[in-house]
């Protein structure tokens, strides 16, 4: 019996080299180019535990930024709601959610859901994140403006998006 080998198609062959790679214990997780909005695979959760897990599984230096920006979150909103979605950390406050944070090749961004309405304006408009979504890319810690980024976060608490669904 004679065995016949066909070549992959073209679609089976680029989801091969497409498909990002599983961490193992030799490499770090794949982080995605910021076009998409989803910065990883991580599941939706809501709670610190999956955000910290969630941080924690970033690659440097984007796990020291976002490690610095949940720190600055839980200073500047005391009882901060925190959740994964969409492959990122989201804060919140009891009326709705504030911001996000997630890792992306070369940078950490966070974004404030309703940065159009934050004073000054951040100065990121993101890809498919929303019109009024606003935010800041950061490539090192000395791109942190803690005050900047705390007045932005407190700001963004007064105006807490609330999905249709919570209305």
């Amino acid at each position: 019996m004679t065995t016949v080998r066909t070549k992959p198609t073209k679609r089976a062959a680029a989801a091969k080299t497409s498909a990002p790679r599983k961490a193992t214990r030799d490499t770090k997780p794949a982080l995605l180019v910021a076009m998409t909005g989803k910065a990883s695979a991580a599941k939706a959760a809501e709670g610190d535990g999956p955000v910290l897990a969630y941080i924690e599984s970033l690659p440097e230096p984007q796990r020291t930024l976002a490690r610095q920006v949940d720190a600055l979150a839980a200073k500047a909103l005391p009882g901060v709601v925190r959740a994964v979605k969409w492959g990122m950390a989201y804060y919140g406050v009891e009326g709705g959610w504030c911001f996000s944070s997630g890792g992306f090749v070369g940078h950490l961004k966070v974004m404030f859901i309703r940065g159009t309405e934050l004073s000054p304006e951040p100065p990121v408009t993101p890809i498919g994140m929303g019109k009024s979504t606003r935010g800041v890319e950061l490539a090192r810690v000395a791109d942190i403006d803690a005050r900047r980024l705390a007045t932005w976060m407190k700001q963004s608490a007064a105006i807490p998006f609330v999905s249709a669904k919570k209305r």
